[in-house]
């Protein structure tokens, strides 16, 4: 896990001032090691966290004849990789999973990301072809952005990092507004909220010629579609298969690393779920962490009576945190800095107080992230299963969109933002999509092949790895999404959801964690807005620069702050905060 930026200049000779500018901002995400490496027009730039192969040999950039490398991510099937590339007569000078990407991609060419199993956005100059080839993982766990002007192309693993080396085009993309309060913070690739940067589509790859054009090609997709083998299994062997691949996830995520691996404990059913597994697997004194907030009447603001029964179960070495609200409110600054783009999910900051505890004392961890996605956890799911009137867009647009184009979003925007009802024809193609079965099929996959990756995913990576830590996500391993993705809605949807998880979890995680109702990662105080939060975001939207941005119609605004509580989306988020969070976003990047 790492920090990866690079420019190729077209008008000359490399130059070390965009890594200069870039790598700074890249520190956090990579503080044991920083590299560079120029050559002719190429410059690449890499900044270290040290999991595996902890030795210099695994030192970025790493250069392999006319290859160069840089590389953010782990892959877990990097030894049996490594054994079959030397079957097929590479030699190896590390023992980590770098040098197997470069192997790979001299063996198989561009079709070496399929080969990898894992989260991962690189990219290889490849001197005798003269391109740059990049590629980002199945589900976008790793991220990559990118921008382009007349005489030079960058990428990195962060947007501050291409603002800081200049030349960004920083006007805001009507579309991506448009998405952004559509889909509750989501904007898919390649769309940023900043017109002069992208970012690349999750299972693609990207290849940059010397003349400054570009080819974008898929080397993956999600089928969805079930076999008559599917068809036939019975309920149990579909929990023994699940749980075989999902076991096989977990172990992978664990002994892939030369450092201790712990887990983020929520109290939900998938990170106690995860603990059980590391558990049955025979993995011993491994540490687990988990935080809390204060309550509001209307919420508690920490899961500690289940998470609690876990530890009490299986004795990991445990850490427990408990954050008042005015530390919250104090450090909510940071958390936005360290915001690749605007987050609207509430738990942003507490991701972020809690990686900074946890990387005081190991370096990865994993996380529960995607099994909702996957295994059909959201309370919206059954309310779009039972909807039976209108096209697919209006039966996910009724359950789902936080404003409706026309009813909302039209009064909240200035004019000057208006577009048209991007988001929907979006969601639309999406939802039309050959390689499912069925309605409920497509939202699942939209959901985990996208979706997913501007919410939770984006969010847990940027706020672990401003701390130096490295989150993993087993519940989306592809191998196991593949399986998962083929049971029927209704295995996924009984007995209120994640059904199957439940029956895997039944026996070894205790039936209170199994049987509550669906929690989320509470930070009340960002929901029930009140107090002090109150204040903060009516000085956000009331400032001067804000005012002078119009891009907020005032009568809007108002509105949402003489009744903060009275307006929140389908899925229970504040408004205000929308609001507050991007202003501030955009005035804490200078824009």
């Amino acid at each position: 896990m790492c920090g990866i930026c690079g420019e190729w200049r077209f008008d000359g000779p490399a130059r070390d001032v965009a890594l200069e500018a870039m790598l700074p901002t890249l520190a956090q995400r990579g503080p044991d090691d920083e590299g560079r490496w120029l050559h002719e027009g190429v410059a690449l730039g890499h900044r270290r966290l040290s999991i595996i192969d902890l030795s210099e040999r695994s030192h970025q950039p790493m250069v392999d004849g006319e290859l160069a490398l840089v590389f953010n991510g782990a892959i877990y099937n990097y030894r049996e990789l490594r054994r079959e590339l030397q079957a097929r007569g590479h030699r190896f000078v590390s023992e980590g999973d770098t040098e197997v990407i470069l192997k790979a991609y001299r063996e198989w060419g561009e079709d070496c990301p399929q080969h990898l199993h894992g989260m991962f956005a690189f990219a290889i100059h490849d001197g005798a072809r003269n391109r740059l080839f990049c590629a980002r993982d199945r589900f976008g766990i790793k991220p990559f952005y990118y921008a382009q002007g007349d005489s030079w192309w960058r990428f990195a693993s962060n947007t501050r990092a291409l603002l800081a080396a200049g030349g960004v085009d920083t006007a805001l993309d009507p579309a991506a507004l448009h998405f952004q309060y559509s889909l509750h913070g989501v904007v898919p690739a390649p769309y940023t909220l900043l017109r002069g940067i992208r970012k690349l589509e999750p299972a693609h790859v990207l290849i940059v010629e010397a003349d400054g054009s570009t080819r974008l090609r898929r080397y993956w997709d999600l089928d969805v579609r079930r076999s008559d083998t599917d068809l036939a299994r019975s309920e149990d062997e579909w929990v023994e298969l699940i749980h075989d691949r999902l076991v096989s996830a977990v172990r992978r995520r664990n002994e892939v690393a030369d450092v201790p691996v712990g887990v983020l404990l929520s109290g939900g059913l998938d990170s106690s779920l995860l603990v059980a597994l590391l558990d049955e697997i025979g993995i011993e004194g491994f540490h687990t962490f988990s935080v809390g907030f204060e309550d509001q009447p209307e919420e508690k603001g920490s899961e500690f009576e289940y998470s609690d029964q876990v530890v009490a179960r299986f004795r990991p070495i445990h850490h427990r945190f408990l954050v008042p609200n005015d530390e919250v409110l104090k450090r909510l600054p940071e958390a936005v800095d360290v915001m690749a783009e605007p987050m609207f999910g509430q738990d942003a900051v507490a991701f972020y107080l809690l990686s900074e505890q946890v990387s005081q004392h190991i370096k990865v961890v994993q996380s529960g992230q995607g099994a909702d996605e996957v295994f059909g956890g959201y309370f919206w799911y059954p309310r779009m299963a039972a909807e039976h009137g209108g096209s697919r867009l209006d039966r996910f647009r009724k359950h789902y969109f936080d404003r409706d184009h026309d009813d909302e979003m039209l009064h909240m925007l200035g004019a000057r933002w208006h577009t048209r009802d991007v988001a929907g024809e979006y969601i639309a193609r999406r939802l039309d999509d050959p390689l499912t079965d069925d309605f409920m099929d497509a939202v699942f996959k939209l959901d985990v092949t996208t979706l997913i990756v501007d919410d939770p995913v984006k969010r847990v990576d940027n706020m672990t790895m401003a701390w130096g830590l490295e989150a993993r996500v087993p519940f989306l391993d592809h191998e196991l999404v593949e399986v998962a993705a083929r049971t029927t809605t209704g295995l996924k949807l009984r007995d209120g959801g994640k059904y199957l998880l439940k029956r895997i979890a039944r026996g070894c995680v205790p039936d209170a964690v199994i049987d509550r109702p669906k929690g989320y990662f509470p930070m009340p105080a960002l929901k029930y807005v009140r107090g002090e939060f109150l204040d903060f975001m009516r000085d956000i939207l009331d400032s001067q620069a804000c005012r002078q941005r119009g891009l907020f119609r005032r009568n809007y605004v108002d509105r949402l702050l003489d009744a903060p509580e009275m307006h929140h989306t389908r899925i229970m988020g504040s408004k205000l905060w929308h609001l507050a969070l991007l202003e501030f976003w955009l005035q804490r990047y200078g824009i």
